[in-house]
């Protein structure tokens, strides 16, 4: 089975119902991940795939080719997106049978049809019961990490996100991290492998010290045992928010221009999601005015509304 998801770490974390719904759907199968390399520890976690399949493209393209080798896949899964360029990239590899959603310029693909405001992991359960497969888009978690987390009890900030729409001013995560401080509490700050300077600015607008700066990217072991041992995690909508979840840590996400309705996390007390709106451009050069309209009361106020957490660190969660 060959299963097509050449997307960023939310987006694979979002997909975990579905992939772990197809395993068990098809116990005797290969099941292949067509995805970016960076992502197979990731995918490997989930306990849902075989294989990664290196694959990606610029922004949420389409590759433009798989080294795919060997015969045929007996089966394809496009958790890519609606098409065609996706149905076709599949059926250029020639399965014995595609998976994926209707659209009108492949007719030959008899699938469900694609709702835009739909969750994402409501989604692509949504596509596979349609083709009779049972699948809970509530089953995303991931098994607790079995190193130590180089910074337990801590809040976690984390400034980046794939769009400048969607990046919270480092200026107010800045004061955050200072009123966190000042309220007894460790702050340590994440960024992605090319968000170096952006966490070396908060880190020095809030005087972190070294310790608890983590920028440059941090393997995914290592981030995963920070997330899954941190007091809450505060980021914007992006891949780690979804780490977050997965992990059950506690969590307050600041959405905006893209609402929670479609990206956020799962109904549960230890989950935030702020949202003012309106919605806007999620590629948008700077940040979304709906995000800008959250302030740093808003996020202190959200931290202190989640429960389960006491003194320096939080409880566990089952």
């Amino acid at each position: 089975m060959l299963v097509l998801r050449a997307l960023g770490l939310g987006d694979l974390l979002a997909g975990v119902p579905a992939l772990r719904a197809l395993r068990r759907a098809f116990p005797g199968h290969e099941i292949v991940l067509a995805a970016p390399a960076g992502l197979a520890p990731v995918a490997g976690a989930t306990g849902a795939v075989d294989r990664l399949l290196p694959a990606s493209a610029p922004g949420r393209a389409v590759p433009r080719a798989l080294d795919w080798t060997g015969p045929p896949p007996d089966v394809a899964v496009d958790l890519h997106g609606n098409g065609p360029p996706s149905h076709r990239l599949l059926t250029a590899l020639r399965p014995s049978r595609l998976l994926a959603f209707a659209h009108p310029d492949t007719p030959e693909i008899e699938g469900p049809p694609w709702y835009a405001e739909e969750h994402e992991r409501d989604r692509w359960c949504r596509l596979l019961r349609f083709y009779g497969i049972d699948a809970d888009p509530t089953d995303l978690l991931l098994p607790r990490p079995g190193a130590a987390p180089p910074a337990r009890g801590a809040v976690v900030l984390h400034p980046g996100a794939g769009a400048p729409a969607r990046r919270w001013p480092v200026e107010r995560y800045a004061a955050l991290a200072t009123a966190l401080r000042a309220r007894g509490q460790r702050v340590v700050v994440t960024g992605g492998a090319d968000e170096g300077d952006l966490v070396a600015r908060l880190a020095k607008r809030a005087r972190l010290p070294d310790t608890d700066v983590f920028g440059g990217g941090l393997l995914f072991g290592r981030l995963s045992a920070l997330v899954a041992g941190a007091r809450a995690v505060v980021s914007g909508d992006t891949g780690i928010a979804h780490l977050a979840v997965a992990h059950a840590a506690p969590t307050v996400t600041l959405f905006g221009p893209v609402p929670p309705r479609r990206w956020g996390p799962p109904a549960h007390p230890r989950h935030i999601a702020l949202w003012y709106g309106p919605e806007g451009d999620p590629h948008g050069p700077r940040p979304d005015p709906a995000l800008l309209r959250i302030t740093t009361g808003d996020v202190l106020d959200a931290l202190d509304r989640l429960p389960g957490i006491r003194g320096p660190g939080r409880e566990e969660t089952p």
